[in-house]
């Protein structure tokens, strides 16, 4: 696969024309982030309130109302306003607009009314503009001289008093903490420092550290949840605070978890410059590239200033080809375009504009390297790679074409407090996420999973227990749930539902080249259940895209030059492909091929090759089982995972 994009091929917004000298791979420089941030804040404005406070975009209403929405909507384009300004790429006077909303949001804060700001309540019902005081503050820190320092003194008494009363509410327990920080950073920036910012200041640097998991990785509060608020989040808003708040110290401890964590978070992009589809909120889109923009600011990133660009530039891109924006010069709730599943309740009209965050590094000012260096190859260009981090991640990517695989034996995104039953979450709850496939939606069938299905019910994957890894493989163990949905077969939650005490699924995910060996254990499960192995899910347009090749334990689908394929290499009887009617973030219809067996007292031990690629893959790779151990053997190599020792002393 070359590395070096084609033309880019988007009819709005307006751009200027590609400089394949400075940037050979993408094309694109800083006039064209400049360019489509002035596109998306000249559009915004069709949809602003008459006095300024609200940006109401049309669309389904999100969980919160119309209200919270339209603040939503100020407060994400504002960041994009601020960023263009902090980096002297303001000429068409953005920034000023917000300054009137300031004024009117704040008048009456809670009154009934179209400009008025919502009273900022604890985590629930009325807590969602808790993310949207934040941004405000953070937007204001980096322009305060142009914005609170243009503000009449009873005007910024009015706002400073609306965030002093959203510092004392309850923030939701993860990344949500960060967010009366940024406010008492910001307050405490403009002289109004008192117990109550330097309280929320230190209670949100100790969580940092209780958070903090190594190698740069956060959990995005208690509990095991990796997704992409650890860059967005949980590294954006402390290196940001230490950094407008000159303090050196505090800034080059995170700057170092930052720099490590780009280490491993930077191969994560497809060379086609699409992030991992991994977790919620993806309709914030190149808001995935914020820690790498931050990276350049902060001068922590192992990255060249060049190689940044381009995997900044080429992620902008992959999303303007792709329909984000509409004709109306809107960001669409979807990934690609308007996709209903790729969202969450909570997200309403103004959330993709959390975007903004990838357009960062538009606070640097055009002679920073970032933008004057010339685009430089990616080590992913020529060499495979993967990595087993501590957090239960492996990443694997594959030179011939650019594609990046996520396995997933660490992150379930539940609280720890949360019990471990009720329905999956395909955003987490998977074996698999990748720079290409998106998972399929709850009721369809499941891609990359291990299924045993009793009473008619399929087993859930939840809480996900780490055991062990190495280079190139990790394993962990879960219960098997059975979820019961109600109050409909086709409702998002569930209880009760059949249960087998002490069972639990074994598995290890070992890679090589493009190639994924996967073993699974079944412990006290009985026999004749079926059992069912997923690989991952090829989507399209029409069922008429795909081809399909199906041969006793192996099965192929292809569609549009993506290839995903299972090979039964022990234990398996059947294969065959399921369809997945309401498809994925990547199209409207899916296939999955799948692996079938039956469970036995005679054997317990499951083991499949499975592949995902965009050019051919030999899958020439055998498994042999005795007893407990498996021995995998790759081409040039074997591999022996000794389950019983891998896995002594659970119970």
């Amino acid at each position: 696969m070359d590395p070096v994009l084609p033309p880019l091929q988007v009819s709005t917004p307006v751009l200027p024309a590609e400089d394949r000298a400075l940037s050979p791979y993408t094309g694109l420089t800083r006039d064209h982030w400049i360019a489509v941030a002035d596109h998306l804040l000249t559009s915004a404005d069709a949809y602003r309130s008459p006095q300024g406070a609200r940006i109401n975009f049309p669309g389904r209403p999100s969980q919160q109302g119309t209200a919270t929405d339209g603040l939503e909507g100020f407060a994400r384009t504002f960041l994009l306003a601020a960023f263009l300004h902090a980096g002297g790429a303001d000429t068409k006077g953005h920034l000023h607009k917000y300054v009137d909303g300031l004024v009117a949001g704040t008048r009456t804060v809670g009154a009934d009314d179209n400009e008025s700001w919502p009273v900022v309540g604890h985590v629930g019902r009325d807590g969602q503009p808790h993310v949207e005081a934040a941004g405000i503050a953070l937007s204001l820190h980096l322009t305060k001289d142009d914005t609170w320092g243009r503000l009449a003194p009873d005007e910024q008494d009015r706002l400073a008093d609306w965030f002093r009363a959203t510092i004392t509410r309850e923030p939701s327990p993860n990344n949500w903490y960060l967010f009366p920080a940024t406010i008492a950073s910001f307050l405490e920036g403009v002289g109004r420092a008192d117990d109550q910012t330097r309280y929320v200041l230190d209670r949100a640097l100790e969580l940092v550290e209780v958070w903090y998991r190594g190698q740069g990785w956060y959990s995005d509060g208690g509990g095991e949840a990796y997704d992409h608020y650890v860059g967005w989040a949980m590294h954006l808003y402390p290196v940001l605070h230490a950094r407008l708040r000159g303090l050196p110290e505090l800034e080059d401890r995170l700057g170092g978890r930052l720099e490590e964590f780009l280490q491993s978070f930077a191969r994560t992009f497809d060379r086609n410059g699409s992030p991992l589809y991994y977790g919620r909120s993806m309709t914030y889109r190149t808001a995935t590239l914020a820690a790498v923009a931050l990276g350049e600011a902060a001068g922590r990133t192992p990255l060249t200033a060049g190689q940044s660009r381009r995997v900044l530039s080429a992620g902008l891109r992959y999303f303007l080809e792709r329909g984000s924006i509409t004709d109306n010069g809107v960001l669409s709730l979807g990934w690609h375009g308007e996709h209903l599943p790729t969202i969450q309740r909570y997200s309403g009209p103004g959330s993709p504009y959390w975007a903004s965050k990838g357009f960062l590094a538009l606070m640097l000012p055009a002679d920073h390297p970032v933008w004057t260096a010339t685009e430089a190859e990616l080590p992913a260009d020529s060499e495979d790679f993967h990595q087993a981090l501590d957090v239960g991640l492996l990443i694997q990517s594959t030179a011939a074409d650019g594609l990046v695989r996520v396995h997933n034996h660490g992150s379930d995104h539940l609280k720890q407090d949360a019990a471990d039953a009720g329905a999956p979450d395909p955003l987490y709850a998977r074996f698999g996420y990748s720079t290409r496939t998106g998972p399929t939606s709850l009721h369809d069938p499941a891609d990359n999973d291990l299924q045993v299905r009793i009473r008619q019910t399929w087993s859930a994957r939840r809480r996900i227990h780490r055991v062990a890894s190495a280079e190139n493989w990790l394993a962990s163990w879960h219960a098997p749930r059975f979820p019961r949905f109600s109050p409909w077969a086709a409702s998002d939650t569930a209880e009760g539902g059949p249960v087998l005490p002490s069972a639990r699924i074994e598995s290890v995910t070992a890679v090589r080249g493009a190639l994924e060996v996967r073993i699974n254990r079944l412990v006290r499960i009985p026999p004749d259940l079926p059992v069912r192995l997923s690989g991952w899910a090829v989507a399209g347009s029409h069922p008429r895209d795909f081809t399909a090749r199906v041969d006793t334990t192996v099965a192929e689908i292809e569609a549009d030059g993506l290839r995903s394929g299972v090979t039964g290499l022990h234990g398996w009887e059947s294969a065959g492909t399921a369809s997945a009617s309401y498809g994925t973030a990547y199209g409207e219809w899916a296939v999955v091929p799948e692996l079938r067996g039956t469970t036995s007292q005679d054997h317990t031990v499951y083991a499949a090759a499975v592949t995902l690629s965009g050019v051919p893959v030999d899958a020439a790779v055998g498994a042999s089982v005795e007893g407990g151990v498996v021995v995998v053997e790759w081409e040039d190599d074997r591999q022996t995972f000794d389950l019983d020792a891998m896995f002594a002393g659970i119970r």
